[in-house]
């Protein structure tokens, strides 16, 4: 009876341990999620200062907003500019938990470790690109397309990084990824950072030059004298349609393999085409603009979900290979 006592004793005690894992691993992935959610208002709010012009809200000071740490005297712009700054700066320890919390639960080496951390070197990377724009007074009505671009590459690239963190970290397998599947994988994520570049420049050439009627803003569109932002407004719902064609095929070659994700994708794909021909038509108000974008990142995040999901002919890591050494 000892003997059948002793020889229980391991297993049962080892129940417990991994479920108090599995219990950690589930809080971190939900605290993932809702890092990623507030990094998605913070973005938004980002393009709410672009479309109402606030981003010289602050002047050409930073950390300091008009050489003060709170604004006292502040108009409108210059809230709206304190705002995004002030969001921007509780990221900092939110993500700090991320990266402290993923090294704590998970072990030396695992994916959940480095996309949490790369999330923290591409914040980092955003702030800096953000405090460049803005003493470089490359905001408002100064902005560019080059300095809008690099900002939202790495924009995109840091939602990809929260979103492998809270979808890995939720206890999603790990697959490998590679062949004509990672081909695929990098053309459809290619594809649609191209189309948000030409959104983006879309949507600063809306603020930048805004027209009183539909048939006044294709006259500027098409009119070889105007600005380059007009003229390349005008191939954005070409690239739309294309890129959204290519997804929609490359979603559905996936459904077998990952249903959830692979409609996820096409939903969006439609949701985001629908919203593009509504903010045409009605001239592109602030409120659609924020609209769109909010589709857009979540077209993005969807795509990285379902890329990450890999194939069915991908084999998964072993468990104890992904916790060997810890």
């Amino acid at each position: 009876m000892a003997k059948t006592e002793t020889g229980a004793g391991p297993a049962a005690d080892s129940r417990p341990a991994s479920q108090g894992a599995d219990v950690r691993r589930m809080g971190f992935g939900r605290y993932a999620w809702l890092v990623l959610t507030y990094n998605l208002a913070v973005i938004l709010w980002g393009a709410y200062v672009r479309a109402t012009g606030s981003g010289a809200g602050c002047g050409n000071h930073w950390p300091l907003c008009n050489g003060e740490v709170t604004p006292t005297s502040a108009s409108v712009k210059t809230l709206i500019e304190f705002t995004h700054r002030a969001m921007t700066g509780l990221d900092v320890p939110l993500v700090a938990l991320l990266v402290i919390w993923a090294c704590r639960v998970f072990p030396w080496r695992h994916p959940v470790r480095l996309s949490a951390m790369l999330s923290a070197v591409f914040l980092v990377t955003e702030a800096l690109i953000g405090a460049a724009l803005v003493k470089l007074q490359h905001v408002a009505r100064n902005a560019d397309a080059y300095t809008l671009s690099t900002h939202l590459v790495n924009t995109l690239t840091l939602l990809a990084c929260f979103t492998l963190t809270a979808w890995w970290g939720t206890g999603k397998p790990l697959v490998r990824v590679s062949g004509r599947a990672a081909w695929l994988a990098a053309v459809s994520l290619g594809a649609v950072m191209l189309l948000s570049i030409t959104g983006a420049i879309s949507a600063l050439g809306d603020t930048l030059f805004p027209a009183a009627t539909l048939g006044a803003g294709l006259a500027q569109d098409f009119d070889p004298a105007s600005s380059i932002l007009l003229r390349l407004r005008a191939l954005h719902p070409l690239i739309a349609a294309g890129v959204g064609t290519w997804l929609m095929s490359y979603a559905v070659a996936r459904l077998r393999e990952a249903k959830a994700a692979a409609l996820w994708v096409i939903a969006m794909v439609w949701l985001q085409l629908l919203a593009g021909l509504v903010n045409l038509l009605l001239l592109a108000p602030v409120w659609m603009q924020l609209l769109h974008l909010l589709l857009a990142d979540m077209l993005w995040v969807s795509l990285v979900v379902l890329c990450a999901a890999g194939t069915r002919d991908s084999p998964p890591r072993r468990r104890g290979a992904e916790e060997h050494g810890n």
